[in-house]
């Protein structure tokens, strides 16, 4: 008799009592977690990025491929002219400043993965080991990284002053006929210029090797001291080796970081006398006075395939490697 009783509460539980509202079911395996009014916020942050990020990127660069076999001055878009190739034959043949553009873009990659990679290396190694005030070095080389390029020229504009600037102050070369004009010197402007970038780049090699650093195994480091290695010999064969990923990262971050140099050449000297880029001679012929549009976009398509060389195989080889993976 109990054992019935106890079996019929469940059934006489689930019958609703008279005049209440039916329990409505959940469906099982599906549940609505956004709103609508969730779903139209999700669809403006997501969607008012993208439409900007496709018209200010992928818009403006196919619409600069087009423009770059063309002649246009900019004033509407009737007295555009399709001229082919020809901006491109009267680039490598007859523009004088293209060609030391391409060598000064080619000094600024050698210059920067000479001297301020290796001695960004040396910093990281030397902050791994953990010694004090880490941090306060850490900040101190780190900061021109978070500084503009145009407020480091401005820095270094007065440090190069032939009058009044530290070098000329210092070496004694800020008396009248002893000037040295670091900034106006054809022979010298192209280098002054490349310490003040080399002085901004030494701290971003220097946070991108920490950070390999930091991801090194440290059972390596013991097992290297265990066979009786060296500091320098545990470097050489045992950490440098595994900082293959971001040698790659830092190899391709200075290869764009010497394509895209603009800032600050264009605040030293506007890219005159001897500092000619590639860039900046884009920005003379878009926004300068003579208005060459079609022929500006066409050295920027120039620009754009060199990056892609390096970009492609490094794009490849990572998508391999997370495959692999």
């Amino acid at each position: 008799m109990t054992t019935e009783t106890t079996k019929e509460i469940p059934e006489a539980a689930a019958v609703p009592p008279p005049g209440a509202a039916p329990a409505k079911k959940v469906p099982h395996g599906h549940r609505r977690l956004l709103t609508r009014r969730d779903r139209l916020t999700l669809g403006l942050m997501a969607g008012l990025p993208t439409v900007l990020h496709i018209a200010l990127v992928w818009v403006t660069a196919l619409a600069s491929i087009a423009l770059a076999f063309t002649t246009w001055d900019g004033i509407g878009f009737d007295s555009i002219q399709w001229v082919g190739l020809q901006n491109f034959r009267e680039l490598f043949e007859q523009n004088p400043q293209f060609w030391p553009a391409v060598q000064h873009n080619v000094v600024w990659f050698v210059v920067l993965i000479v001297i301020p990679t290796p001695l960004g290396l040396f910093l990281a190694v030397q902050l791994d080991k953990k010694i004090r005030f880490s941090r306060v070095y850490q900040t101190a080389f780190f900061l021109p990284v978070v500084l503009s390029m145009a407020v480091i020229g401005f820095v270094w504009q007065l440090i190069y002053n032939p009058d009044t600037g530290l070098i000329n102050s210092v070496i004694g070369a800020n008396e009248p006929g002893k000037y040295i004009d670091w900034i106006g010197d054809p022979d010298l402007n192209l280098w002054a210029i490349l310490v003040a970038a080399s002085w901004r780049h030494t701290g971003y090699m220097m946070i991108l090797y920490l950070a390999g650093l930091k991801g090194v195994d440290p059972s390596l480091r013991e097992a290297s001291a265990l066979d009786g290695a060296g500091e320098w010999q545990t470097f050489k064969n045992v950490i440098f080796p595994t900082l293959r990923p971001t040698n790659t990262v830092v190899l391709v971050v200075t290869i764009i970081e010497a394509l895209r140099a603009f800032d600050l050449v264009f605040v030293f000297n506007k890219g005159a006398e001897g500092t000619e880029l590639l860039s900046i001679l884009v920005t003379n012929n878009i926004i300068g006075e003579s208005s060459r549009i079609g022929y500006g976009s066409a050295i920027a398509v120039v620009l754009l395939l060199i990056s892609l060389v390096v970009i492609i195989p490094y794009l490849v080889a990572t998508f391999r490697k997370e495959r692999r993976a």
